[in-house]
């Protein structure tokens, strides 16, 4: 009887947190036309967005297209100052540049690239030149074609080797996850120096297991949290790939919305990457008070949570105006109150500010 208690506190403890009642909206703004091109330069669809210690902003963008309709290079990665002038483009030409998906800066203000296309990853310095490198891509003169995402079974995964990945976190000791992501379902661990120590996760969808990791990002205790964006939930894990929690964002989205691409969901089919709450991008903010933000392709709202995946409060919806969002895919968020979101559909990086307090006052009169 003590062993089958001990199973059921074991089974509940893993249980995904689910929201309960509607959270309330939180207002915001949004700096209109923050960022800066020059004459000659357009967006493409912005996959990545990051902030430095001195408020440069770098957006990884599916820009400069070059090749063919199907299987273009397409990835730039730009750098903007703190008031959206534009800076410079780093990396140009560089060999992993092929299909953007995400970017991050760790805590020296190093820049990572994270190509979806290239299955690599790529550390600059802030001078912009690659100091370190993971993955490899597939060699031209192999006639290489794209990972299948569909092989029964899939093909068993290589240390070191990565088949279309989606971003990288770090915890306190600079240790490094990447999520490794549309076809090996799991997260790669490397130490600071660049060696490999283990992976952990596999395609599924129990504990553990993963279907499209599409974001990563990790607390000031070392906790890894990973959009498990394929299983419809947020998974928490500690630094060796143990399942502390799951998060599960079950808000109703209002009714009548449609979503900016796609027909409208029937609540009865399966669940899909556009089912409300369903995570895209997530961003943590810095200690000492932490909070997790989320963001959804359909109704197209951020979230913001705590760190046990309570939601707080929520923001926006699916559109293409201003404070509307269109497929985000990455989250920077810098302070509790200020982000910084890149969109796929609208091809653009907005700059948000949260004003919770508006929303405290207005209830209260």
């Amino acid at each position: 009887m003590k062993r089958a208690s001990i199973v059921l506190l074991l089974l509940l403890g893993a249980a995904p947190r689910a929201q309960q009642s509607t959270p309330p909206e939180i207002p915001f703004d949004s700096v209109a036309n923050f960022l800066k091109l020059p004459p000659d330069m357009n967006f493409g669809e912005n996959a990545g967005v990051a902030v430095n210690s001195k408020g440069n902003v770098f957006v990884f963008t599916r820009g400069n297209v070059t090749g063919p309709a199907f299987g273009a290079t397409a990835a730039q990665l730009l750098e903007f100052g703190p008031d959206g002038r534009y800076i410079r483009e780093i990396g140009k030409g560089l060999y992993a540049m092929a299909y953007a998906h995400a970017v991050r800066v760790d805590r020296d203000d190093n820049i990572w690239i994270i190509d979806k296309g290239s299955d690599m990853i790529v550390k600059f310095n802030p001078e912009g030149h690659a100091v370190m490198v993971f993955g490899r891509k597939k060699e031209s003169s192999d006639e290489a074609e794209p990972w299948s995402r569909t092989l029964k079974p899939p093909l068993p995964p290589i240390n070191g080797m990565f088949r279309q990945p989606t971003d990288v976190a770090w915890n306190a000791q600079g240790d490094i996850f990447i999520s490794d992501g549309y076809v090996n379902s799991r997260v790669a661990k490397y130490d600071k120096n660049g060696d490999w120590v283990k992976s952990f996760g596999e395609p599924g969808s129990g504990p553990g297991q993963l279907n499209v990791p599409h974001s990563i990002a990790s607390d000031a205790n070392g906790s890894i949290y990973v959009a498990d964006r394929g299983n419809n939930r947020i998974q928490v894990f500690d630094g060796d790939g143990k399942v502390l929690r799951q998060i599960k964002i079950n808000v109703p989205p209002p009714p009548g919305l449609q979503p900016i691409i796609g027909n409208p969901a029937d609540p009865d089919a399966a669940p899909s990457n556009q089912t409300p709450g369903t995570p895209w991008a997530i961003c943590i903010t810095p200690p000492p008070s932490q909070f997790l933000y989320a963001a959804d392709a359909f109704p197209g709202r951020i979230y913001k949570l705590d760190l046990q995946g309570n939601v707080l409060g929520m923001l926006g919806r699916a559109g293409r105006q201003l404070k509307q969002f269109g497929w985000i895919h990455e989250i920077a968020c810098p302070s509790e109150n200020e982000l910084y979101v890149a969109e796929i559909i609208n091809w653009r990086v907005q700059k948000l500010r949260l004003r919770p307090q508006a929303g405290v006052a207005s209830a209260a009169r």
